[in-house]
């Protein structure tokens, strides 16, 4: 099993660090194991820390004033979330839910205030990270506005195949297990406008679909959707 320094070099946020610097994070994290359908935080509760996926799969999601939910990103290992609480005391915008078994790695806002307080280079580190997060949420927002419906399920669609695709003789399989209702929430659309733009899609053969199951049979066709 990979020690705690090896788990943060793997984390874009933590890459650049030095040896040592990486060393002394190691000694502030928290690991913990969590099962499925556990819910790590709620929207809401204090933002206390932030956390990063060894192993397993984290669903972020908000609820409407309706009691709706709404599924912000789904993420993998090597992710963090909850590092918009860092050095703002803000509390969780979002619920973070255990979709698969999951080993998350866990280091206090107040430990890592200190440390950066101390520390020049990791302090910058987290600078860069955080500054490529918001320009991330700003292309996110332009291409809400530029995309039409399809264009958007197709990033969506590239987005989750470069995360979690593995090739088999069907093409390049999603191994996630997402609802129609999920994906229309990180598109920003309903779930009937999501499945017309599924359905299109495997009828020009682009992608092929089981059960909850999603192939990617072009990528280049699902590319060219998306610019």
């Amino acid at each position: 099993m990979a020690s705690a320094k090896e788990y943060l070099e793997r984390i874009p946020m933590f890459s650049g660090l030095k040896k040592e610097e990486l060393e002394l994070l190691s000694r502030y994290e928290v690991e913990k194991t969590y099962q499925k359908g556990d819910v790590i935080f709620m929207e809401g509760d204090p933002g206390k820390a932030v956390y990063y996926i060894k192993s397993g799969k984290i669903k972020l999601y908000k609820t409407s004033l309706e009691g709706k939910e709404v599924t912000l990103n789904i993420l993998g290992p090597g992710s963090i979330f909850a590092e918009v609480t860092m050095f703002s005391e803000r509390d969780y915008p979002a619920t973070a839910m255990v979709l698969e078994n999951a080993l998350v790695g866990m280091i206090r806002n107040d430990d890592l205030e200190r440390i950066v307080r101390e520390n020049g280079n990791i302090a910058l580190s987290l600078i860069k990270e955080l500054n490529q997060r918001l320009y991330y949420a700003q292309m996110k927002i332009k291409d809400m506005a530029l995309h039409d419906v399809n264009g958007r399920v197709a990033k969506v669609l590239l987005d989750l195949a470069y995360r979690y695709g593995k090739k088999n003789s069907r093409g390049i399989q999603i191994d996630l297990k997402m609802t129609k209702t999920e994906i229309a929430n990180i598109v920003g659309t309903s779930r009937e406008t999501v499945s017309r733009s599924l359905s299109q899609l495997k009828n020009d053969e682009v992608i092929d679909m089981k059960g909850k199951l999603v192939y990617i049979k072009s990528l280049e066709d699902l590319e060219e959707l998306s610019l």
